[in-house]
């Protein structure tokens, strides 16, 4: 069986959960579906995303996809149960590390940076009321901070102002862990880093779903070819020379990214 793993997302943020795939099963074939015509999410209905993955995730499995990432938090949120009630294949999604966090958390105090959309949306609401326990958990919506890592910005003034004006609050009240519910905010862990004490850590999700994906990908009998590392196939369905030049001020940022190949835009 020829296995292939399909994540997509609204746009670059999902790269995040392709390197730590890609470092944890080099030779994995791995294709990525950016919807940057579609970005952002967090301004579109449930049904429309929901929608929107169900087209994303046949294009994939039309590309000989043998799992679904959905590396995308808010279209996990809208999509994720619709997604594995239609479609024959396993499929992962994503969701906020909340209960790691708490789990991690000496204060007991925990904040979640979120879109819009994944804030306002049951599953976030669902995985705080099952995991926070004795913990406050606070859950933050940042308006278009995607879309300055969309554009690849991570370490502007206008970034780190946006982080620190939401996280100052937070940290004053005693929080020491802060949970990216949103994969483009991965990217921003070094700025984070910069910007936060010490005694704050920053959890991701990327590397649990990759590795829940290779446990996935397992239990259905879909084995790694041995051999050597793969690049990772690109796709955009907007201008494809606009997501290169994103891709590449990544880089330029110090961005982890897989080796890439960007092909030529799908519909």
């Amino acid at each position: 069986m020829q296995v292939r793993a399909g994540i997509f997302d609204s746009g670059v943020g999902g790269l995040t959960v392709a390197e730590a795939l890609h470092r944890l099963a080099p030779s994995l074939p791995i294709s990525y579906l950016a919807d940057t015509a579609f970005f952002p999410y967090g301004n579109r209905t449930a049904e429309e995303v929901a929608d929107r993955a169900l087209v994303l995730a046949r294009t994939l499995i039309a590309g000989g996809a043998t799992v679904i990432v959905v590396a995308c938090n808010t279209a996990s949120s809208a999509a994720l149960e619709r997604l594995r009630a239609e479609l024959t294949i396993p499929v992962v999604g994503m969701e906020p590390p909340v209960k790691p966090a708490v789990e991690r958390s000496r204060s007991r105090t925990v904040a979640v940076l979120a879109t819009t959309g994944t804030v306002s949306g049951a599953r976030l609401a669902r995985l705080t009321e099952r995991h926070s326990g004795d913990a406050t958990v606070t859950t933050i919506a940042m308006p278009g901070l995607a879309d300055l890592v969309e554009a690849g910005e991570t370490a502007s003034e206008r970034v780190r102002t946006m982080l620190s004006d939401a996280l100052r609050g937070p940290v004053a009240e005693g929080v020491d862990e802060v949970a990216l519910g949103c994969t483009h905010y991965g990217f921003l862990r070094p700025t984070l880093a910069a910007l936060l004490p010490a005694s704050v850590e920053v959890l991701d999700a990327a590397e649990p779903v990759a590795r829940r994906v290779l446990a996935v990908m397992a239990e259905a009998g879909q084995d790694v070819p041995a051999g050597p590392p793969q690049e990772v196939l690109c796709y955009a369905t907007g201008d494809a020379d606009s997501f290169e030049a994103t891709i590449q001020r990544l880089r330029d940022g110090g961005a982890a990214l897989p080796p890439l190949r960007v092909l030529r835009p799908v519909a």
